[in-house]
């Protein structure tokens, strides 16, 4: 069995580590399970190889056998139930687990996402600044209601899980903004998770895809 994922040749995030595929990379490390990383251009992505395994164009992708997965939350998902470390046995406590894996995608990301949308596409508009005065309040109402739930544990339900591991990536994507900063138990929630082994081999790894790409 060899798993093989996709990711940027030359990501976009400026090696900080915010693309899907370190989610992937994070998750497989955490399981110990070893991989192959195909990496593509922009152009590539939009072609008929790629559209057959992401018919959306994007990375990451994962490939095992004859499985082909798109979506990075679906993928954790697939490697978490395959794999023991990422999902408590107890039948209860993995839903739960699960619950927050949707909760950090469908609830926290959405308007994480709108405001990298409004910053890189809309800044020359008129009502850019009215618009990111009202994305900046969405994500303060709902960082303000996780971090009142995570209070002063270090993990969102016991033990880490596949619901930090989302929660955390999308959190590290507001980091730049210095919002994240106005929540210290989220701040800290984000560096434990951080310095978290497997992340950090993750990390580094597609680091270095970003410096080869940077020195060609």
């Amino acid at each position: 069995m060899t798993i093989t994922i996709t990711a940027f040749e030359r990501s976009p995030d400026g090696g900080k580590g915010l693309a899907r595929d370190t989610r992937v990379r994070w998750a497989l490390e955490e399981v110990g399970q070893s991989y192959d990383v195909r990496l593509l251009s922009f152009k590539a992505m939009k072609e008929p190889e790629h559209l057959a395994l992401q018919p959306f164009g994007q990375i990451p992708t994962y490939e095992e056998d004859d499985l082909v997965l798109f979506e990075s939350g679906a993928i954790i998902l697939h490697i978490a139930e395959r794999h023991a470390g990422l999902l408590p046995r107890d039948a209860n406590a993995r839903a739960r687990a699960i619950t927050w894996m949707f909760a950090a995608l469908s609830t926290v990301e959405p308007p994480i996402v709108d405001r990298s949308v409004a910053r890189f596409l809309e800044g020359d508009r008129s009502w850019y600044e009215e618009r990111l005065t009202i994305v900046d309040e969405r994500i303060r109402t709902r960082l303000g209601e996780l971090s009142r739930y995570l209070g002063d544990d270090d993990w969102l339900d016991g033990a880490f899980s596949a619901g930090d591991l989302l929660m955390i990536s999308v959190l590290q994507r507001i980091k730049s903004s210095g919002i994240l900063d106005e929540y210290p138990n989220l701040s800290a929630y984000v560096a434990r998770g951080e310095a978290r082994p497997a992340y950090q081999r993750a990390f580094a790894d597609q680091l270095a895809v970003f410096k080869a790409a940077s020195t060609v």
